[in-house]
């Protein structure tokens, strides 16, 4: 079984994941992944430069500031670059499945609604928290703005939109209920292969 855990920008689903993971469920994080394919496949690096230019790579290592700079700010050419990462990120994800033996798998992706990706999950979780929280912990994690941290924000779909989508809601104010919350879907995910 396929779990997608999702949430916007700062909302803690990286916290929730790593709930899971402490529990023995293999964790795929997308988002590291990507990056990840983005430093080392050939055609994904050549792509990338052919849409930005030579400035997209400095050292050979992705410029995340530069290209951060470029697409959060054009929708169409962040279009352009997802268009380029997705596919590569999915083939990746399907052979790291194919690869697990425990009875469901994370998939931690920050636009698993915005792409469909949820389509090709079981089971969906949507991690939330109130907008302030979310821009307090992206300033301080990601030592940037608040009007940067509020671009990303307005660049992702709303809660109210993703909920709509989201099998499970967990809402990341208070540890102790986060953490009953994650051991809760765990047995119950758990007891789908009983």
């Amino acid at each position: 079984m396929i779990v997608g855990l999702t949430g916007g920008i700062g909302s803690g689903k990286t916290y929730v994941a790593g709930l899971f993971e402490a529990m023995g469920v293999p964790i795929y994080i997308a988002d590291t992944e990507a990056k990840k394919l983005m430093n080392s496949n050939s055609a994904v690096k050549k792509s990338i430069i052919d849409l930005f230019g030579v400035e997209a790579y400095q050292n050979d290592v992705l410029n995340k500031k530069f290209i951060a700079d470029q697409v959060f700010e054009n929708k169409l050419l962040l279009n352009d670059l997802n268009a380029i990462v997705h596919p590569a990120v999915a083939a990746h994800f399907q052979d790291w499945y194919n690869s697990q033996k425990f009875d469901f798998v994370i998939k931690e992706s920050a636009i698993l609604f915005e792409t469909e990706g949820y389509k090709k999950c079981d089971k969906t979780i949507l991690v939330i928290a109130p907008e302030n929280i979310r821009i307090k912990r992206v300033m301080k994690r990601d030592q940037i703005s608040e009007a940067q941290v509020r671009a990303r924000i307005n660049n992702q779909w709303s809660d109210e939109r993703k909920k709509k989508l989201a099998d499970y809601v967990v809402n990341n104010i208070d540890k102790f209920y986060v953490k009953k919350k994650v051991n809760e879907l765990f047995l119950a995910f758990k007891r789908d292969f009983i």
